[in-house]
């Protein structure tokens, strides 16, 4: 086997350690920022009719160009087909990226063969699997191949897209994979300083700011309590986290919210995209967090933005992928 950077295999083989409103829509995946963990609980498939619109898919870049050169910086996400979200997040974590290593080509793919699926059967655009992004990098005779996930957490998808590329290691001179969003204790310093700043005009003291992660069963479930601490702990205690699917659930949040004298509440995603989660779940008319707070009284506000839209977020994969190219450059 060729020289592969030792950090990789040491992530390629780790058990998971830590890890206004929108209207109905159909996605066709579950798991967004978490960009991972219960890929079984993944919505519509592909031949389903759809009543919605999420943006002109052909304003995206699709990033699956061959003449890729010898040093490729694949990222690497679960996905959303939710055109205009996707440009607006993972496409703007690529394009940092890209300005970031100009002496990398910057290529996609996705995790999820349910959205690239449904994406490629509604819009007619073509995204690169994991398997199909390896190929490409394999036939384009790349040489060093840097790999970031979007993933908020070291959790279980991200052990398993670790493993498929190791498979293909020996295809390359050198491999270095990145970690995801919530690592070290430095990433979530910065996440919570990215967040409470991007949400401080709302902060009046009469609002409850909830934010929205995917949720897992796996232990690297406790990223969100640990997030939570840490903002209370920091005086951040109008701040709520919470889970589509684990705890901190929807009636943790609620519970915590009723104990404040709040008037209004801020709902917005903690998950790189804002896709279904976030228009359903979140931001849905039916069942969903806007009408469980709106039920109980509260005035509710939805942002519907991903945190790659934030230009901190997008700092700290760019961060990440340095460290990865570090790696292989020594």
């Amino acid at each position: 086997m060729k020289k592969v950077n030792a950090m990789f295999f040491a992530i390629a083989i780790m058990t998971s350690m830590i890890t206004g409103c929108g209207n109905n829509s159909s996605e066709s995946g579950k798991s967004e920022i978490s960009s991972s963990e219960n890929i079984s609980s993944q919505a519509p498939s592909a031949d389903d009719e759809e009543n919605y619109s999420t943006g002109d898919a052909s304003l995206d870049n699709t990033r699956n160009q061959d003449g890729i050169g010898e040093n490729e910086l694949l990222v690497l996400s679960f996905g959303t087909s939710f055109n205009d979200s996707r440009r607006l997040t993972i496409g703007a974590i690529e394009n940092d990226i890209e300005k970031a290593f100009p002496d990398y080509s910057v290529r996609r793919g996705f995790t999820s063969n349910i959205i690239i699926d449904h994406v490629k059967n509604r819009d007619g655009i073509s995204i690169d699997d994991i398997d199909e992004s390896l190929r490409r990098a394999v036939d384009n005779g790349v040489k060093n191949l840097v790999v970031q996930p979007t993933h908020l957490m070291n959790g279980i998808e991200y052990d398993e897209l670790s493993g498929k590329i190791a498979d293909y290691s020996d295809a390359f001179g050198k491999v270095a994979i990145g970690e995801p969003l919530l690592t070290s204790d430095e990433d979530f310093k910065k996440v919570e300083k990215a967040i409470t700043e991007w949400t401080s005009e709302y902060d009046d003291g009469e609002t409850a700011i909830c934010f929205m992660g995917h949720g897992t069963e796996a232990e690297s479930n406790q990223v969100y309590t640990k997030m939570q601490d840490m903002l209370t702990a920091d005086g951040y205690k109008n701040y709520f986290i919470g889970t589509v699917e684990a705890s901190p659930s929807l009636d943790d949040v609620k519970n915590a919210v009723k104990a404040g004298n709040y008037k209004r509440v801020i709902l917005q995603p903690l998950m790189v995209v804002a896709g279904d989660h976030a228009n359903n779940d979140m931001a849905g008319d039916e069942d969903s967090w806007k009408t469980a707070f709106e039920n109980e009284g509260y005035e509710v506000e939805c942002l519907l933005r991903g945190l790659g839209e934030n230009e901190a977020i997008r700092k700290i994969y760019v961060e990440h992928a340095e460290s990865a190219i570090n790696s292989i450059s020594e």
